[in-house]
């Protein structure tokens, strides 16, 4: 009979926030796959939790995958951590899930801290609505690209950065989506947890001053909403007899509208011939 996979989640600086249920599970599974062994064993010291561990990383991740599988799949059970916070989320881990999933092989979450959520949290911006986005590439040219792919989203934008990387990435992002409010969140959890909430402008004055250190979570305000009302299914209506009126073919005319505002062409193209 195979095992299981636990994905559990690691404290993200302040080992209190590492869970009970957590800690005993990777006290029960048979090994542990770590994305750096070295830092969790000094979890695992932490905890006087004996344990042996696989390492399982970006670069090894479909060959030690297999392995890893293969042992689940003999009947041990294997708990994946990352180095802090949940596994699997922008982590090698979403691969070995998928592999899992893809198997039939049964995974359970061990819930814990995300830096993502938590900084999502305490930012400020509204959180109803938003997006994980990730590291951006350290290429301009895509990192631009990923930018340009989201100016128009309206929804709270969340990304990672490294220290080095930081201005840079404001500097593109202040270009691609004007100056809009961010909670730059840095050291959380920990004794010089830090939010500052300005704008993009703001932020890149404030490290022309002061070198960025730490690992950044940037929590960035979505577009503002389009002051342009929708069009009413009437008013549709009559810019496509407006075009049929200049000449165009009704079927054409309905098919620009259509485009243009999301109502179906037959509907339109129906009402506009009535």
């Amino acid at each position: 009979m195979a095992g299981t996979l636990y994905v559990v989640g690691t404290p993200i600086g302040n080992l209190s926030d590492f869970s009970p249920r957590a800690a005993q599970t990777l006290q029960d599974v048979d090994f542990i796959a770590a994305e750096d062994t070295r830092v969790t064993q000094k979890l695992l010291n932490h905890f006087q939790i004996k344990k042996p561990m696989v390492s399982y990383y970006q670069h090894n991740l479909r060959e030690r995958g297999e392995v890893i599988l293969s042992r689940i799949e003999a009947g041990e059970n294997c708990a994946v951590v990352t180095d802090a916070g949940m596994p699997c989320i922008s982590d090698p881990g979403e691969d070995l899930v998928f592999l899992c999933a893809e198997r039939g092989i049964s995974t359970v979450v061990i819930p814990g801290p995300s830096a993502a959520i938590s900084a999502l949290a305490i930012s400020g911006l509204p959180t109803s609505r938003f997006s994980f986005e990730g590291f951006l590439s350290t290429n301009r040219k895509n990192r631009m690209e990923h930018l340009r792919q989201i100016v128009e989203d309206q929804h709270t934008l969340i990304f990672y950065e490294a220290p080095h990387k930081l201005v840079y990435t404001l500097q593109d992002m202040l270009e691609v989506l004007g100056d809009r409010r961010i909670a730059l969140c840095r050291e959380l959890t920990k004794l010089h947890e830090e939010v500052i909430r300005t704008t993009f402008s703001g932020a890149l004055e404030r490290y022309r001053e002061k070198s960025p250190r730490g690992e950044y979570v940037l929590i960035v305000e979505g577009a503002p909403e389009s002051e342009t009302a929708p069009l009413s299914l009437a008013e549709a209506v009559e810019q496509v007899k407006a075009l049929r009126a200049s000449g165009l073919p009704v079927s054409e005319a309905a098919r620009q509208v259509a485009k243009e505002t999301g109502y179906k062409k037959g509907e339109l193209y129906r009402l506009a011939l009535e």
